[in-house]
């Protein structure tokens, strides 16, 4: 179900304008009072040939969050240190997110969790970085309880602390598969509902890797949602999960920017909530993301889902953004589907749309900036992979 206001596209179960309008005031007026993170994390579950389009292949999926990162903050730069992933079509929405960061005057706060190196760019220290990525989710052993709980307890004192509205993003390859498995370890029937960052969404592979997974878990009756994410999930979910109730402890509203990674950790968070605590925190709690993952409808199916399993009433929310005017091809695949979210791109966006700046505006600066990045070198060359 769509609708439209102000060219916000809504997508939820239930139609009430009244509600619409209030949540776009709370939005608009948190605006320049606004913090967002990007959790970049890393997996084991991306090695998987085939399993992501966040990088061409395996090795050069071990850097892409450092790269979607240093360019979420420093844009196209001749200094940069990490080569962005060459993609099979577009380029990364890393580059969106710049842009609109940039106009709305945030400088994004990074949370770098299983990345392995130390970054040189400012970021939140989280957990010792020798941890390393997550374990593949096949073994059915992602993680120890005790960092998922440790990054739990992390993500909580942080959102607790927060004074101003929050918005969570993530970069992390391979995070649509552990998101599947995870709503999948609670029941839901999504391997069809579910998208990739490729083109065409590796659903067969994904089911064979999520199967295993689940198998090997071998969940007892009483498996919560940190047994869950300990399983089959990886580290943005479990820090996420702590920061996402925290700010809404602190009572903040907060921003979920992304898709089915971020409807994953709504559903941890809703498995783990009282009953009676359910609708008071979700009413200020909104997915934001692009009109191309919008698209098709498998996001609000998505969304309807949770909704009714935990009769809540999220509410989403789709960036009007579109390259259609584009003279570049990395841009226009943006409009056939090749690429679609990311690094934030939705809600950053959409944030930029609200504080009133124009399609064409955003157009032009990407342009500007996938200009300077090319020339600079700064997309990995398929010698480089």
């Amino acid at each position: 179900m769509y609708s439209t206001e102000l060219g916000i596209n809504f997508f939820f179960f239930f139609s009430n304008k009244k509600r619409q309008l209030i949540n776009i005031e709370i939005i608009k007026k948190n605006i320049k009072n606004l913090k967002i993170f990007l959790i970049i994390a890393g997996t084991n579950t991306s090695q998987i040939p085939g399993i992501s389009a966040a990088g061409i292949n395996a090795k050069s999926r071990r850097t892409t969050a450092l790269a979607d990162a240093e360019f979420l903050l420093e844009g196209a730069s001749k200094d940069h240190k990490y080569k962005l992933p060459l993609l099979n079509a577009g380029v990364t929405p890393a580059l969106i997110s710049h842009v609109c960061s940039k106009l709305i005057n945030i400088y994004p706060v990074i949370v770098p969790l299983g990345i392995g190196v130390k970054p040189y760019f400012n970021h939140l220290v989280i957990e010792d970085r020798n941890l390393g990525p997550s374990n593949c989710l096949t073994t059915g052993k992602s993680m120890t309880k005790e960092r998922v709980l440790n990054l739990y307890e992390k993500g909580l004192a942080i959102g607790k602390s927060l004074k101003q509205s929050v918005l969570i993003s993530e970069s992390v390859p391979g995070g649509t598969t552990t998101a599947q498995a995870v709503m999948e370890a609670f029941g839901l029937q999504v391997s069809n509902l579910v998208g990739s960052s490729l083109f065409k969404a590796p659903r067969e592979l994904r089911r064979q890797v999520i199967k295993r997974g689940l198998l090997n878990a071998n969940f007892k009756a009483d498996s919560d949602s940190f047994d869950v994410v300990a399983a089959v999930g990886d580290p943005f979910q479990a820090f996420s999960m702590g920061l996402l109730i925290g700010a809404r402890l602190a009572k903040q509203p907060v921003i979920l920017s992304g898709g089915s990674q971020m409807l994953a950790v709504i559903l941890l968070v809703l498995e783990f909530l009282d009953e009676k605590n359910k609708d008071e925190f979700i009413e200020d709690v909104f997915i934001a993301t692009t009109g191309w993952l919008v698209k098709d409808n498998s996001l609000n199916d998505l969304v309807n889902l949770i909704n009714e399993k935990y009769d809540v009433k999220l509410l989403g929310l789709a960036s009007p953004l579109n390259f259609k005017s584009s003279k570049y091809k990395e841009l226009k695949d943006y409009e056939l589907g090749h690429v679609k979210e990311g690094v934030g791109a939705g809600g950053i966006s959409l944030l930029a749309f609200l504080d009133g700046f124009k399609n064409e505006e955003i157009v032009s600066l990407c342009q500007q900036n996938l200009e300077m990045m090319k020339g600079l070198g700064q997309i990995s060359l398929e010698k480089d992979c």
